[in-house]
């Protein structure tokens, strides 16, 4: 049995763990805008999502302050900090889980760890100045996603050689920087990065071939809830996308991924379950 350890809770990595996606973005490019007023965040409404998503069975909550969809804008690192900062606080004041902030920034890293936070997830890898000190002094587990690009310009027209070869070729040298730069590999977590530069094409053969990456033996962590991937292949808008969602989470799950970031948690804990009962069968067999 693997544990990884998130500040003051621990996550056993035999079980599939559901991480529901809070995010405080008023331009989030699905749910994160209903979340404000016209006076703010309304933290009361933050906290009521944050509860009804450990009800419906999410083992973390991933917190972002900035929006990472395709041609968002940066924001100032102290609008994120406004935004992210008190919900990691209310939060960890008021539930039992794992806190994940989904961050680039090592000014929130550090400020979020101390306020109760269990894992950065950080899309650019730790890419930025700062971030890979500021993420080794937490001692905090650590999610590196690759991307190809940036969020303004990732989907312009994503070109590679081989999407499989190039996506194991970047975490692999990630790896290598974090390991130098005193994060250890027992702190890692992987992400190859689905929607984030790469078209439906490379996303799909990403998905169907995790084995790749599960070679390194770190635990990965799978997002791709209401993506674009999904509605290019249905034809759906991003309110209709929760079934073609749920497939790519059994997809996921049958190949190992061991978090699965979502939107819908209470549906995807019901395919993880149901996933996880077949591939117990097969095993007993």
């Amino acid at each position: 049995m693997r544990i990884l350890n998130c500040g003051q809770y621990q996550l056993d990595l035999s079980k599939t763990h559901v991480m529901g996606i809070l995010n405080v973005t008023p331009d989030s490019f699905s749910d994160g805008g209903n979340l404000y007023s016209g006076e703010g965040l309304l933290l009361d409404k933050v906290l009521h999502r944050a509860e009804k998503m450990l009800a419906d069975g999410a083992t973390i909550l991933d917190i972002g302050g900035e929006s990472t969809r395709p041609g968002a804008v940066a924001v100032s690192l102290q609008e994120e900090m406004d935004r992210v900062l008190p919900v990691v606080e209310r939060i960890a004041a008021e539930l039992e889980v794992v806190i994940s902030v989904d961050t680039s920034s090592p000014e929130v890293m550090t400020q979020s760890a101390a306020l109760g936070a269990g894992l950065i997830n950080d899309v650019r890898a730790l890419g930025r100045e700062g971030a890979l000190k500021a993420a080794a002094a937490t001692q905090l587990p650590v999610c590196l996603m690759h991307m190809q690009g940036s969020p303004a310009t990732m989907q312009d027209r994503p070109v590679y050689e081989d999407v499989l070869d190039d996506v194991e070729d970047f975490l692999l040298q990630r790896i290598s920087d974090c390991e130098k730069a005193g994060i250890t590999k027992e702190r890692l977590i992987l992400d190859p990065g689905f929607g984030f530069g790469k078209t439906v094409e490379h996303n799909l053969r990403l998905l169907n071939n995790l084995q790749r990456l599960k070679k390194q033996g770190l635990p990965l962590l799978i997002g791709t809830s209401r993506k674009s991937m999904i509605g290019a292949v249905l034809g759906r808008e991003v309110d209709q996308r929760l079934p073609g969602s749920l497939a790519t989470v059994a997809v996921a799950v049958m190949q190992g991924a061991e978090i699965i970031r979502v939107h819908d948690v209470a549906e995807t804990v019901d395919v993880v379950k149901m996933t996880r009962a077949v591939m117990a069968e097969s095993q007993e067999v």
